[in-house]
């Protein structure tokens, strides 16, 4: 039977940022919602049945780039959540590739221009969110940060299912 969950497409982090992010969603997410790790979302919604085109091409831009350079650059207020925003000019420009080979495929979430970010709370009311942004803006430093690599992932409504993982080996 094919399959029929549709694709998410992640950047992948250093182990020390993983367990920075996943503390902080442990911290703050609410526990009833708190089922992933903390992750960048790269694309939202690819199409299954193209899953041998989207694993070629992710395996390609993982070969063939260096890890990026990133940095977390400022906390996000998201009206009833926070994130982390991160600049990563490198990663854009690989989204945008894959973007552009998947032309047609997209659906509007993700052919708008991405923002990438790490969400540490979300779906709270406002006021909660509000606390939080001020807590976390009062003591945030810019700072660099590890991306490793790129995955891929089956949204089946609840928890992810991984796919398939690739570290970043290229020399950009």
């Amino acid at each position: 039977m094919p399959e029929t969950a549709p694709i998410i497409v992640t950047a992948t982090m250093g182990k020390a940022d993983q367990a920075w992010a996943n503390a902080l969603r442990a911290k703050h997410f609410p526990p009833e919602r708190n089922y992933l790790q903390a992750h960048i979302t790269l694309f939202h919604h690819l199409p299954p049945g193209h899953w041998p085109e989207v694993k070629t091409r992710l395996a390609s831009l993982a070969h063939e780039f260096a890890a990026p350079d990133a940095w977390l650059r400022e906390v996000m207020f998201l009206g009833r959540g926070v994130a982390y925003r991160i600049e990563c000019p490198e990663l854009l420009a690989m989204r945008e590739e894959l973007a552009t080979d998947l032309q047609g495929l997209l659906t509007p979430q993700d052919q708008a221009k991405p923002r990438l970010h790490i969400t540490v709370q979300n779906k709270v009311e406002p006021a909660i969110a509000k606390a939080l942004f001020a807590e976390l803006s009062a003591g945030f430093e810019p700072r660099s940060m590890e991306i490793k690599g790129l995955a891929a992932h089956y949204y089946r409504g609840g928890p992810w299912e991984p796919i398939q993982n690739w570290k970043f080996s290229g020399r950009g």
